[in-house]
């Protein structure tokens, strides 16, 4: 057999293919089917070898050597040992000779494997010992590498026969000793070769594959007519990564299965004892992946007691306009079904779904109302119960608050030391003020003044209450509003403000945090107070 590739393009071409195979195999890990896997392989089968370079030729001269261009190696044996950790990837050890001139290959690496039912795919990467004898030439001792794979078909579960092994085989020798530095191609030799091998493969170890079982269970196992019961199906040996198929079958009752449970539903099925079975197969196992378990139960024809019920309404007392929530449990002595229904009551409306209602006292006249349901089984049995709720008065409501209709800032007369003057802006809020109590005869007001802890003039709160009263009462604007509508009083704010609070007939003013001020005391003051006193003064001179 004769090999005549550009070594270079062979190593380039090789190496894509085996970076392609190596995709392939490492996508299809995630869809593998889990088969079996032995502990450890054995291969041992023919090589060829192109081993894929130029050494010196033989008994050349040191300083001017010939070249050789190493033959291909048709005659040759490989062998090798894969210990699987599982069963995608194992530690691989091969050995592989051929001769006529020679060249063995030691060599250690990892293996990753993907396993069907009828084939394996390999790749591997080795590390290599690399030995070379040609005739006339010192045996070399070199490093190298082995990359590649194949492929295996399943003959018997212990055998596989390799339909090829193709390996790109690299190594490194060294002939100094026949050739000077002057020739770094022959002196160091780079080898580039192919090797494809077909042989058998032995496996040992595969482990020892217990026989699925099945158990199956029933909750309960005995019933009455109508009841249901939930069979499930406990499975052991089982491929716990595979999805089992189950079969459903019985001998009573209609039988839903759903995976690994079942219900039986025994509506008119007689008394007696019955068989559940369940039939579970793996669909991955051509052999042994099956296990059948049964079940008995018993089913009893019930007794013809009617149900019992009481109901509870919360809250039991509440005022007329409310609603309360009425609750019904209702049970069957023999265990059927039982619905609640026919909602009355014997004042306001109400509305129920199953065993809750709402009672609406909406128009109820104060006093008990009775509300009732009846319950009934699937047999047509049925039986009544009800409750009462109170329906109260409502309380007369309460009295209406004050409500503060406007404030007026004092901060623009404190900047002009009048910390105590209505401003123009503040009668124009006096008037909306006065026009409320115009409106409203009976409406009082409550005037609330503040002041700011910084400031110093005394009564100054109690001030500027009085003076807005003053607009009110007998102001420029000549408002009219009569004194005894008006209280005035200081508060807490800390802000340079009067508070304008309106009190609606039969209201109150809490007060919280403010004091009345005694007006026979605080007067108003005039907008020039100093220029009066002048004026006093020089009057009385006269």
């Amino acid at each position: 057999m004769s090999f005549h590739p550009r070594l270079r393009s062979v190593r380039v071409l090789f190496a894509g293919l085996s970076l392609m195979l190596t995709v392939i195999l490492l996508s299809a890990v995630t869809l593998a089917q889990d088969v079996e896997t032995p502990k450890y392989d054995i291969f041992v089968g023919y090589q060829w070898l192109h081993p894929g370079g130029t050494v010196p030729a033989p008994f050349g001269n040191f300083n001017s050597p010939g070249k050789l261009q190493l033959k291909d190696m048709p005659d040759g044996f490989g062998t090798a040992f894969t210990y699987n950790f599982q069963k995608y990837f194992g530690l691989e050890g091969d050995f592989g000779y051929n001769w006529d001139n020679y060249e063995s290959t030691l060599s250690l690496g990892p293996k990753l494997t993907y396993r069907t039912d009828d084939s394996n795919y390999f790749l591997h990467t080795l590390l290599s010992y690399n030995r070379l004898n040609v005739d006339g030439l010192p045996t070399g001792n070199g490093i190298g590498a082995i990359l590649g794979g194949g492929w295996d078909l399943k003959l018997t579960h212990m055998l596989y026969l390799r339909i090829f092994e193709a390996d790109y085989v690299w190594g490194r020798q060294n002939y100094a000793s026949v050739v000077s530095s002057s020739f770094p191609d022959l002196r160091r030799v780079s080898l580039e070769g192919i090797r494809l091998r077909t042989g058998l493969v032995f496996n040992f170890g595969y482990p020892q594959l217990a026989t699925p079982t099945a158990s199956c269970s029933l909750q309960p196992s005995e019933v009455m007519v109508g009841e249901p019961i939930t069979a499930t199906a406990t499975t052991t040996n089982f491929n716990p990564k595979h999805t089992l198929n189950y079969a459903w079958s019985g001998t009573g009752g209609k039988v839903a299965g759903k995976d690994n449970t079942a219900s039986i539903d025994t509506n008119g099925v007689a008394g007696g004892s019955y068989t559940v079975t369940a039939t579970i197969t793996d669909p991955k196992k051509k052999t042994g992946g099956e296990a059948t378990c049964s079940a008995n139960y018993t089913v009893k024809e019930p007794p013809k007691n009617p149900p019992t019920m009481s109901c509870s309404a919360s809250p039991s007392d509440l005022q007329a306009g409310g609603s309360s929530t009425i609750t019904c449990t209702c049970t069957s002595p023999d265990n059927v079904p039982v619905t609640v229904a026919g909602w009355t009551a014997s004042g306001g409306s109400v509305s129920g779904s199953g065993n809750t209602a709402t009672l609406n006292t909406a128009g109820a006249s104060a006093g008990p109302v009775t509300v009732s349901a009846t319950c009934t089984d699937s047999r047509g049995l049925n039986s009544q119960a009800s409750t009462q709720v109170t329906v109260q008065n409502p309380p007369p409501p309460p009295p209406p608050q004050a409500t503060k209709l406007a404030d007026c800032d004092f901060e623009n007369m404190a900047k002009i030391k009048k910390p105590w003057r209505v401003d123009n802006e503040c009668k124009g809020k006096l008037d909306d003020v006065a026009k409320n109590l115009q409106q409203n005869a009976d409406n009082k007001l409550v005037i609330v003044g503040n002041a700011e802890p910084t400031e110093k003039r005394p009564n100054l709160a109690a001030e500027r209450a009085v003076n807005s009263k003053a607009y009110l009462t007998g102001g420029e604007a000549k408002l009219g509003i009569d004194p005894n509508r008006i209280e005035c009083r200081t508060g807490s704010a800390g802000t340079k403000t009067a508070e304008y609070w309106i009190v609606p007939a039969g209201g109150t003013f809490s007060g919280e945090g403010t004091q009345p001020v005694d007006e026979s005391v605080v007067k108003a003051v005039p907008d020039h107070p100093r220029a009066v006193a002048k004026k006093k003064a020089r009057t009385a001179a006269q």
